[in-house]
């Protein structure tokens, strides 16, 4: 429950979290619960709840002068967390994928968001892993889906590389350089929860597109069966 409770409080307003480490941790040790969520998020298909993108942006908030942290290490540690974290859900994936997938015991693995992903590396190849690196669960799943053998591991480091790097990048230097802004200071939840809001948005557009064929599908199977 504490867990949970964690996770929700840092999903609502990742600015106290932050701040609170800063007091507790000091401006050195601050950075590895930052490393360890996003390292967590992208390299365990266990953990793809995590807050990502609203972790990135309050930090670059911290990073803009006097916030507490700096902002080129800021940048290196989260780059060097997603990139790691993509790498290990890779190997994760090589090496225990099918057991893992067969297990049902990752329920967020449904067979729908396979299905997609499935799709997104048939359209779009090792994109895949730059695009999905801006839509939650699914840049969590996408490395693991790549080391089940859609993707060599060459290929997918190069990837990997560019999309984590751009990943951190937009979100980081947005909240450094608007997160001084007195509206955004002033609703800071708020637009922490819409960051989280338009992240997932895609993700959803997508299931209910996939359930919407679905019913069609069904629908027309009805009518010929009649």
């Amino acid at each position: 429950m504490d867990f949970v409770n964690f996770i929700l409080g840092l999903l609502k307003d990742p600015r106290a979290a932050i701040a609170g480490w800063i007091i507790a941790l000091g401006p050195v040790w601050v950075y590895t619960p930052l490393f360890l969520i996003v390292f967590i998020e992208t390299g365990l298909v266990f953990f793809p709840f995590l807050p990502g993108d609203s972790l990135l942006f309050a930090a670059g908030v911290f990073s803009a002068d006097g916030g507490g942290l700096n902002l080129f290490v800021t940048l290196a540690v989260f780059y060097v967390a997603a990139i790691l974290g993509n790498t290990s859900n890779y190997w994760i994936a090589r090496f225990f994928g099918s057991r893992i997938i067969d297990s049902g015991k990752v329920k967020a693995l449904t067979p729908e968001r396979m299905a997609k992903l499935d799709d997104f590396f048939e359209r779009f190849g090792g994109l895949t892993i730059v695009i999905t690196r801006f839509m939650p669960f699914f840049r969590t799943f996408a490395p693991f889906i790549a080391g089940t053998g859609h993707m060599n591991f060459g290929k997918f480091t190069l990837f990997n590389a560019v999309g984590g790097i751009a990943w951190v990048s937009l979100f980081v230097l947005v909240g450094y350089f608007f997160g001084g802004v007195p509206f955004v200071q002033d609703h800071f939840e708020v637009i922490v929860l819409g960051i989280v809001a338009v992240s997932v948005a895609p993700a959803v557009i997508g299931a209910v597109k996939t359930m919407m064929a679905g019913r069609k599908g069904g629908a027309k199977r009805g009518k010929h069966a009649r």
